[in-house]
């Protein structure tokens, strides 16, 4: 699909065209803000559908199912007559053509907003990633939760007791938000959920550990914060192991410095980088590739380029850059979509302003972290203050009614009702088959050495012994 068409100023018949690269909170809000403005207001996403992202933990974890917490961005956008939805994904940014290229076809803009995220960053380490699926996306979601209780599965049909140990221990890598949430929905799921489903394993031993490089958990918050949380997931029984930096990742499992921990399931929640998408702006970026905005938000020296959310590296009046949070993406994109409004009224841009809404994170049944502000809150208050905060974040009526449902029942009945596992991918039927022969070849071995034993007790003993053990 081409579009052709030049700037307002070039072209006084045309309607001016605003393209907006992703579907996110930000992307998402800046296309709501503009369906007053006398332009044209093209959304382009990979997806069809929006993400809340805040919550894929939970459809990791089979809290909740993936259309609960997602919502079609046609259907978000039915009603708004200016709005056109492109599925499609970006692959360059022309600025000096005013043209964004996609895989079908080219799309001329007179405005730009660059909302396209971030994604997993494993420093390098590229072979990890196919050992240790990070969480930004549905699809990571669905591996994770696949793998998670594929190995309950495994475990329940094995007698290598050594086996059933290295799959029922799952690793976290990486103690932010996600990581810490992670692991407590894990240690919950098994201790309480599972116990009562399986008959050959006691899921309640299962095994969770947080690894995490830096000195403390949940790192974006104060001390007081980050001890309680930590102190709670140890409650909880989750091992917590801080100061310890991650040296290899395999199939086998974790090695951390002169130790090694054995495990079939490993998540990664170490970090993230901005999109790549970023680079095609030619413009200065960050160490996490973040392009660097001026306090419009725009590129600077491009007054028709914004870079918003978790891509943009804008700096708070303490000289830190804002955080990936929801609250920032919403307000950049609000304040974009304003911004050109009133270029199109012919008026000033205004410069961008946060309100820190606070931040918080849950671990586990009543238990969360909470700072608003100079407050601080703490379990069960605090649970409850997430569950509101992020039910009003939601999209849709529906998902709403059905999450709030969900959650109730979890809360109540202590169930899960998401444990589907959808697929049987190639990857874990060369798993299976990897087990087998693993535990062959210790039963060969366990019988060569109760073979090599007996030779040597015959070797030892005396000469009329020996003849009398010979046929």
């Amino acid at each position: 699909m081409a579009q052709e068409g030049g700037s307002e100023e070039e072209d006084g018949d045309r309607t001016p065209r605003v393209v907006i690269i992703g579907g996110g909170f930000g992307g998402l809000n800046a296309a709501k803000k503009l369906r007053r403005a006398k332009a044209d207001v093209y959304l382009i996403d990979r997806e069809n559908f929006h993400l809340f992202q805040p919550l894929l933990y939970q459809v990791a974890t089979a809290g909740l199912g993936a259309e609960d917490i997602a919502s079609p961005i046609r259907a978000v956008l039915r009603r708004q007559k200016n709005a056109k939805v492109v599925k499609g994904e970006v692959y360059e940014i022309d600025r000096q053509a005013r043209e964004v290229r996609f895989d079908r076809g080219v799309l001329s803009y007179d405005y730009l907003i660059v909302a396209a995220g971030v994604q997993n960053n494993y420093f390098g380490n590229e072979e990890w990633k196919a050992l240790a699926p990070g969480l930004k996306t549905m699809g990571d979601a669905l591996e994770c939760r696949r793998r998670i209780l594929e190995v309950f599965e495994r475990a329940e049909w094995t007698d290598d007791e050594e086996l059933s140990e290295s799959l029922l221990t799952f690793v976290i890598v990486g103690a932010g938000p996600t990581g810490v949430e992670m692991a407590g929905a894990i240690r919950e799921i098994a201790h309480k959920v599972m116990i009562r489903e399986f008959r050959n394993i006691d899921s309640s031993k299962a095994r969770v550990v947080l690894v995490d490089a830096g000195p403390k958990a949940l790192a974006a918050y104060t001390d007081e914060t980050s001890q309680r949380a930590k102190r709670d997931l140890e409650d909880m029984g989750v091992e917590v192991l801080l100061d310890s930096m991650v040296d290899e990742i395999t199939a086998e499992g974790v090695r951390i410095g002169d130790g090694f921990i054995a495990s079939h399931t490993v998540i990664w929640a170490a970090g993230v980088e901005a999109s790549p998408l970023g680079q095609s702006l030619d413009t200065e970026l960050d160490r996490m590739g973040r392009v660097v905005v001026d306090d419009t938000l725009n590129v600077p020296g491009d007054d028709r380029v914004f870079v918003i959310g978790d891509q943009a590296r804008f700096d708070s009046e303490d000289g830190e850059a804002l955080p990936g949070l929801a609250p920032v993406a919403i307000q950049q994109g609000k304040h974009v979509a304003k911004n050109i409004r009133n270029r199109l009224r012919d008026k000033p841009y205004r410069s961008f302003s946060y309100t820190d809404r606070g931040q918080m994170a849950t671990l586990g049944r009543a238990r969360a972290v909470a700072e608003v502000g100079s407050q601080k809150f703490f379990g069960f208050f605090a649970w409850v203050l997430w569950l509101f905060i992020h039910l009003l974040f939601l999209i849709g009526f529906r998902n709403r009614l059905f999450v709030l449902l969900e959650w109730f029942y979890a809360y109540v009945g202590m169930k899960r009702s998401a444990r589907l596992i959808l697929d049987t991918p190639e990857s874990y039927r060369q798993a299976v088959r990897t087990e087998r022969r693993l535990l062959e070849q210790k039963e060969e071995a366990a019988t060569l050495d109760v073979l090599g034993e007996s030779a040597d007790e015959v070797a030892e003993s005396p000469p009329d012994q020996a003849k009398r053990s010979s046929p």
